[in-house]
């Protein structure tokens, strides 16, 4: 990221662009950076980029959940006097994003889910806590993606240290067992929020018949899958994965 991360007060965001604002929200092992592609290409075309860091490891445990994160960002919309925004969310961010839409369905104009936990959760709950083993951390993390050899070294490192850090583990597991609880089934056949869903078809975190499930559940939505693609589409294909969201946000008129 080009851009230096804004600390004010109790947030802490990016900012890049003008338009109309696309808050970007990551998933737990994931960063602000898994957006570079997104960060770069839509502020050429109009949008304003906005990614806050979620406080995942930040808050007390009793809120270290999937709704306190989503009254987290209805605090951070406030601050920045955002209102009808676009959600894009990864994994976790996904989830985050579709219970704040339930939550206050005025304040979103549109929602992308990429990757999305809320209906079905393989990714963290008996893998991660293997702390030390660095070639099973190694292993989990290039299974998030087709092509392996994205999981870098530095990404590995960071997940290596995350799970070695015991208020993390604990709070990585916390976070888990909430996105389990907070299963969305029964809310998206009342969620009418124009919805975008663009997924991996090779994705071994939330394989491709959840994403079928996420379009056949939400009353308004469009599924687009990307070949050769692990569980983060905007991180592995970036050029096919911003080409799929402008041209539904053309097609729908955002």
């Amino acid at each position: 990221m080009l851009e230096e991360i804004i600390k004010e007060g109790k947030f802490k965001y990016i900012e890049h662009g003008s338009g109309t604002p696309i808050v970007i929200l990551h998933g737990l092992m994931g960063g602000l950076s898994n957006f570079e592609g997104v960060f770069s290409y839509f502020p050429e075309k109009n949008y304003r980029i906005i990614i806050p860091e979620l406080p995942l490891y930040s808050m007390m445990l009793i809120n270290t959940n999937v709704r306190s994160f989503a009254k987290y960002l209805n605090a951070f919309l406030k601050y920045k006097k955002l209102n009808q925004v676009i959600l894009l969310g990864n994994s976790l961010g996904g989830h985050i994003g579709l219970l704040f839409t339930k939550m206050y369905p005025e304040k979103v104009k549109a929602l992308i889910i990429t990757g999305s936990s809320g209906l079905y959760e393989n990714a963290m709950g008996e893998s991660y806590p293997k702390r030390g083993d660095y070639e099973y951390i190694k292993k989990k993390s290039e299974d998030v993606f087709f092509d392996p050899k994205i999981a870098s070294k530095e990404m590995v490192d960071e997940v290596y240290a995350t799970v070695n850090d015991r208020n993390k583990l604990i709070k990585t597991l916390a976070i888990a067992k909430s996105a389990i609880r907070h299963n969305m089934a029964k809310d998206l056949p009342k969620m009418s929020t124009p919805t975008c869903i663009i997924w991996g078809r090779n994705d071994k975190v939330t394989p491709p018949e959840v994403a079928i499930d996420f379009d056949k559940l939400l009353p308004d939505s469009e599924l687009f899958w990307i070949d050769e693609c692990g569980h983060a589409p905007m991180m592995e294909h970036p050029d096919e994965f911003n080409r799929l969201m402008h041209g539904w946000f053309l097609k729908r008129g955002f």
